[in-house]
């Protein structure tokens, strides 16, 4: 479902982003509209990204080797 917003901008930015947008054979509209989406995306990805890794990090790393000592046994004074 597509909604309508109004914005606020300088004409300046509007006539360099139409001049843009013309460019790229696409509206100002679409050109806001696609800008919008990808950072929406990006943002998605970097939060999906940090779950993924808070994930693995709770997890922990097998690095390989046995634990042959206690800590006690270690940190002995």
């Amino acid at each position: 479902m597509k909604q309508n917003i109004t914005l606020s901008l300088d004409k300046e930015l509007i006539n360099k982003g139409k001049v843009i947008a013309s460019k790229r054979g696409t509206s100002l509209n679409r050109l806001l509209s696609n800008f919008l989406k990808q950072i929406i995306t990006q943002e998605e990805f970097y939060e999906l990204s940090k779950r993924k890794a808070f994930s693995l990090l709770d997890k922990g790393f097998h690095l390989g080797g046995k634990i042959t000592s206690s800590r006690d046994e270690l940190h002995e004074r």
